[in-house]
């Protein structure tokens, strides 16, 4: 019999314990495995069942995307990487949602476990794994600092209403050298936003072109000083609206350095949670070690290979 684990964050989203195992045992027992589930007790809990867990077949990451987030940094500090699938549990499940998996639990699973093992492109910030998106500048707070009670009670929306207490705060530029492709440029920015995902934030199609296994990652810097300016031009860049666009640059690449010419104090989102270092040097790459259960419907739009 294959061997499960299910490493489960009860924090997350609205589901009950008792709901979730009943609703997920049976159908994993219906594909021949033998399940276990670990429930996450902290922030950062993940990581360490990740390490301790022995040789198993499949590693289910119910919870967000900060929930997959530690999944992943666990997985990358285990010598023999582990087989993961993502599951929707929490708020926004933006990489669950790429893949196209919904709200119905039992519809979810059934996808996943007929769906294909696909070695995928995981970014790193300073030695440090994200799975879809790490960004810096204004509004990024929202998505760690959204208090739990409004996402409980109005779900996605909760982010959206705390966003907007935020919308009169002054954006404050920083002065940054960067080297793509082996060269230096000098500009200043109010917002980055460094991606490997078709969603975030509840966005889709912010890329139209996205390919999880191309080893690159989109990159984009805004040079925008006000809110609304800054809203305005990230919707013109996702529309191609080139001639009203004069604020943004945009590249893919898979090695990028950030030197911000003082040492920041604000804090990046990595997947949708708070990641602060003491640095003003960031280097950014992509490492194909590691592989993800991706249901079958998905392989052609979001893979370049798409041989099992």
């Amino acid at each position: 019999m294959k061997k499960c684990v299910v490493i489960y964050n009860p924090k997350s989203g609205k589901r009950k314990k008792k709901q979730f195992t009943q609703t997920i045992i049976p159908l994993l027992e219906k594909y021949g495995y033998d399940t276990e589930v670990l429930y996450t007790q902290y922030k950062g809990h993940a990581i360490l069942l990740m390490q301790v867990i022995g040789s198993v077949d499949l590693v289910i990451a119910a919870g967000g995307d900060g929930t997959l987030n530690e999944v992943v940094t666990g997985n990358f500090l285990r010598k023999k990487k582990l087989l993961i699938a993502p599951f929707p549990v929490g708020t926004g499940n933006d990489v669950s949602k790429m893949y196209g998996l919904t709200k119905d639990a039992s519809k979810n699973l059934e996808s996943l476990l007929k769906g294909t093992p696909k070695k995928l492109d995981i970014c790193f910030i300073n030695q440090k794994p994200f799975v879809y998106v790490a960004c810096f500048g204004p509004f990024v707070d929202i998505a760690y600092q959204t208090p739990r009670k409004l996402k409980e009670k109005y779900g996605s929306f909760g982010y959206i209403i705390y966003a907007l207490k935020k919308l009169n705060r002054p954006i404050v530029p920083y002065s940054i050298r960067y080297r793509v492709n082996g060269k230096w440029e000098r500009g200043e920015f109010t917002f980055i936003f460094i991606t490997n995902s078709t969603r975030v934030a509840g966005i889709s199609h912010i890329y139209n072109d996205v390919l999880l296994d191309d080893n690159q990652f989109e990159v984009l810097f805004c040079k925008a000083k006000k809110p609304k300016e800054l809203i305005q031009s990230i919707f013109h860049f996702m529309n191609n609206d080139e001639k009203r666009e004069k604020n943004i640059i945009s590249f893919k690449t898979n090695h990028l350095e950030i030197v911000f010419d003082k040492e920041i104090k604000d804090s990046w989102c990595i997947d949708g949670e708070e990641y602060r270092e003491k640095n003003n040097k960031f280097l950014f790459q992509v490492k194909k070690e590691m592989k993800i259960l991706v249901p079958q419907k998905k392989i052609k739009k979001l893979f370049h290979d798409e041989s099992f």
